[in-house]
């Protein structure tokens, strides 16, 4: 039985420039802060960054991972609090945690989310509903 404080496994998940330029592919997402240097850093951003729904889903893998089921997420919410960054060659690592905040009576269960990149918080209020 899943109890209030319950950790979930963390997962580290890198990401490089080329994962970028296959989400941008998968999702239609082609503006050139998720894959050109010289355009990203020409309206003000440090280098290349992430898509916010890339990081999203990275982030919830975590739950689904856990849960085994990504039909049973009943709702995801999060704060985008800085951009990923992605210089290249090397990308970034998202590090990602999560607890269990509340366990219902109905089946519901919600895990609270970390995620961090070089230890900065990139994600905050980042909750996942369940049903287990």
């Amino acid at each position: 039985m899943t109890e209030v404080g319950t950790v979930l496994p963390g997962q580290s998940f890198p990401i490089a420039r080329a994962d970028l330029v296959r989400y941008a592919g998968a999702s239609g997402d082609f503006n050139p802060i998720h894959w050109n240097e010289r355009f990203a850093t020409s309206v003000g951003l440090p280098n290349v960054i992430a898509h916010g729904m890339y990081t999203m889903a990275l982030v919830v893998r975590v739950v689904t991972d856990w849960v085994g089921d990504p039909g049973a997420v009943v709702e995801y919410n999060v704060r985008f609090t800085r951009p990923v960054v992605v210089p290249d060659p090397d990308g970034a690592v998202l590090d990602v945690a999560g607890v269990v905040s509340a366990v219902g009576d109905d089946g519901l269960t919600v895990v609270d989310l970390t995620a961090t990149v070089n230890g900065q918080t990139v994600l905050a209020k980042a909750r996942a509903t369940v049903r287990r």
